[in-house]
């Protein structure tokens, strides 16, 4: 790598940095207000909140890290451009791919950093992060508990509480518990406490009342298709517990989704999990994309020089030239979400995840190299030449 070459590297690589980390702020600022209220409402560490959101960094870097590449390449070399740099490069006998070498260069090392980020600290991040959250759901849930709100643990634990003394008792509480298949039970209690459990957290509830609807077979001789009927059970109790960790699910049997999985895994799923073909489909999907996303930065890179190096951007169209290219990437990042949406349900679909990566960089790699006259007379605007004068015209 030559002086000059190091010379954009380095304003490429510095900008790069500054814009990535700006941005990765800028969203896990907005993405970890919603842990806030566990740490300023229920009684959360900052030190696991702050475990916590980190967790999700990797996927924030490996989605910005693409889209930054473009801006700094396109902010370098235009900038480059109005300070007459280019010009007196050009006039060194530097071609357009040798002016091209540095953000190839940063372009490359952004591919192989997200492949880094996609195929192994994204899965791991995103498995840590959602064992965290089952066991705040679970082993935790008692910090889930909020006064006057119904508080669901899991898809079929629902607790209420009318309001907390200061002392931690729960008063006018109501849980309705569902974990247990054809059974649904609801309790009513005075006043209750959350204490540990063997299995976690549980709350102690005091003078109160257990309802439960059971299922009744049919009476003896009733028709043939008689379906079961229903009995309520009221047992009122003066002392009563209840689990709030769902023990029939552990951290070992935890459904993963794609974005925890590894890509053997994607590829090639454990028969004993029994997927259903639905999430087949969304692991394959999420397989190519995990390949093929980093080439992304590659191609939104030689957008950015497409842009940059074939035009001048103080006159002859220049404005024009640039919307296009930012308008080009904005285009491809909706085409990339839409086919990844498309591609999760319909699996033949999942080739266009590889035409989105590499054809719009190849056409811009093109377009480097040299238009066709035509196709360049589009993007100049042409001088318009003066009216002839009546008083100059020659007499006849």
């Amino acid at each position: 790598m030559t002086r000059l070459d190091r010379y954009i590297f380095r304003q490429l690589a510095v900008a790069l940095l500054a814009v990535t980390i700006g941005l990765a702020a800028l969203v896990w600022l907005t993405q970890s207000l919603r842990f806030i209220e566990l740490v300023l409402d229920r009684g959360l560490s900052f030190l696991v909140f702050i475990e916590l959101t980190g967790l999700l960094l990797p996927s924030f870097f490996a989605v910005i890290l693409p889209i930054t590449t473009f801006v700094v390449c396109l902010f370098v070399y235009v900038r480059l451009d109005s300070d007459r740099e280019l010009v007196v490069m050009r006039a060194a006998g530097l071609s357009q791919w040798r002016l091209a070498r540095p953000a190839l260069a940063l372009a490359g090392g952004v591919v192989v950093l997200c492949y880094a980020l996609n195929l192994w600290l994204v899965p791991a991040s995103q498995a840590a992060f959602r064992a965290w959250q089952f066991e705040i759901r679970n082993q935790l849930a008692a910090i889930l508990l909020q006064e006057g709100v119904f508080s669901s643990v899991g898809d079929d634990l629902t607790v209420y509480a009318r309001y907390r003394d200061r002392d931690g008792t729960l008063r006018g509480i109501l849980v309705h518990d569902a974990r247990e298949a054809g059974a649904p039970v609801t309790i009513l209690a005075e006043a209750g406490r959350i204490t540990p459990g063997p299995n976690g957290p549980r709350v102690t509830l005091e003078n109160g009342q257990r309802q439960q609807v059971e299922r009744v077979p049919p009476p003896p001789g009733s028709p043939p298709g008689t379906a079961p009927g229903s009995r309520l059970t009221v047992l009122s109790f003066s002392e009563n517990s209840v689990d709030l960790a769902r023990a029939s699910r552990s951290e070992e049997n935890r459904y993963r989704n794609a974005q925890e999985r590894t890509l053997d895994e994607l590829f090639h799923p454990d028969p004993a999990e029994r997927v259903p073909d639905r999430d087949l489909k969304r692991f394959l999907a999420e397989a190519h994309q995990r390949l093929a996303g980093p080439l992304n930065a590659l191609t939104f890179g030689l957008v950015a020089l497409a842009t940059a190096l074939t035009g001048q951007f103080r006159r002859h169209g220049g404005g024009l030239r640039l919307f296009t290219g930012i308008l080009v990437v904005v285009v491809l990042l909706a085409v990339g979400l839409t086919i990844g949406n498309l591609a999760a349900r319909q699996s033949r679909v999942i080739p266009l995840i590889w035409v989105n990566a590499l054809l719009p960089g190849m056409l811009a790699a093109w377009v480097i190299s040299g238009l066709p006259a035509w196709v360049q007379g589009l993007f100049t605007r042409r001088p318009r030449l003066p009216a002839p004068d009546a008083a100059s015209a020659p007499s006849p």
